[in-house]
């Protein structure tokens, strides 16, 4: 029977344990740079089996918040290539998460001051944080998006591989596509935010279009074992909604199952809330899902998120439900997560207001055990 602490595999990738770090945004990043402060941070964590790196932006487009990093520069790769030494040397393993917001973003933060993109155009009931001239910030509504033109598409396809095969050279094990929780991809994928009259919108195939496209890009480029990708069946983050999520997230999943992936990251319900189903909907059957991927061929590990304790995590990898289980905000708060769940030692709060910007404070001065 499988255990929490074991060593196993994740496609190409080696793992001491089948614990993850999930991704959390932590907006340090001026200029989208990750500074030396972030290499430190991700070191403190790399008892993980697997660290996956907050959201990362393909593109000067596809950022849409402040001080979140980027894929896109050479400043901003060098970085990266700080946080990917610090890791390894510590030990670890860590997969960057590729990033493109599309609708959920502000136009002071895009290119040239212009509109967001969306595969339609629909404003999103969402806010973003953005920093002011004078250095002041805050929470604000997101930008009415415009829709994107099929002959665009060709060129988001290639920021992705471009991306891809930076973040490789940036020292990475692998590579995370982020198509959950109401961001590009994700807009595409559901009936909400999708009303694309073309062939990348109507029906569960053309909606899956987009993402069928970038990951046949992305393993091309560096092959599908280091690869994973991150799904939110029925999250309503982002103002995300699909009138049929079992469906179209069968599908989605069997059409994964081509490709010889690292992992699937599945988020189990609305971070912090339900965990199988939206309010008011029909619950959404994981089992089922997973399922659907092993019989359509599928190899990569199956991961799970939500609101995790040992006791769940546990349960799910010695059923054998999940391969690998991703657990978010405690890592913020506990750098040794991995000691402290093997040894039912408490865990340290988090401090909320230090979650997102600022300093070392709450980012890198969390007390490990004695």
């Amino acid at each position: 029977m499988p255990t929490l602490f074991e060593p196993t595999t994740a496609g190409d990738l080696q793992l001491a344990n089948r614990i993850v770090m999930a991704p959390l945004t932590r907006n340090r990043s001026p200029r989208a740079v990750p500074q030396p402060i972030t290499a430190t941070y991700y070191e403190q964590r790399a008892t993980a089996g697997l660290l996956i790196t907050e959201a990362t932006a393909i593109s000067h487009q596809g950022q849409g918040y402040a001080d979140v990093p980027g894929l896109y520069s050479e400043e901003q790769l060098a970085g990266w290539k700080r946080v990917t030494d610090a890791v390894h040397k510590a030990g670890g393993k860590i997969v960057v998460q590729m990033w493109h917001v599309g609708r959920i973003s502000h136009t002071t933060l895009q290119p040239n001051g212009g509109a967001p993109v969306a595969p339609s155009a629909i404003r999103a009931n969402a806010k973003t944080y953005i920093i002011n001239a004078d250095g002041t910030g805050g929470m604000v509504d997101v930008s009415e998006p415009r829709a994107l033109d099929i002959d665009e598409l060709p060129g988001i396809v290639e920021d992705y591989r471009r991306a891809a095969r930076a973040a490789i050279d940036a020292g990475f094990d692998g590579v995370e596509l982020h198509s959950a929780n109401g961001y590009l991809l994700d807009q595409f994928l559901r009936s909400g935010s999708n009303k694309r009259t073309d062939a990348y919108g109507g029906s569960i195939e053309n909606r899956a279009r987009l993402m069928v496209e970038v990951m046949d890009a992305i393993t091309a480029e560096i092959g599908a074992r280091r690869v994973g990708i991150r799904i939110s069946p029925v999250t309503p983050a982002n103002d995300a909604s699909d009138d049929q999520p079992q469906p179209l997230f069968t599908y989605v999943v069997q059409k994964l199952a081509k490709y010889d992936l690292s992992y699937v990251h599945v988020i189990e319900g609305a971070t912090g809330g339900p965990r199988d189903h939206q309010q008011g909907s029909t619950p959404f059957d994981y089992a089922a899902l997973k399922a659907a991927y092993r019989a359509a061929g599928g190899k990569g590990a199956w991961m799970t998120n939500n609101g995790y304790d040992r006791e769940l995590a546990d349960r799910k990898v010695e059923s054998g439900e999940a391969d690998l289980v991703a657990f978010g905000r405690p890592f913020i708060s506990n750098p040794d997560l991995v000691r402290r769940l093997k040894e039912n030692a408490p865990w340290n709060e988090g401090d909320r207001s230090t979650y997102y910007g600022g300093g070392e404070h709450g980012y890198i001065d969390y007390p490990t055990l004695p």
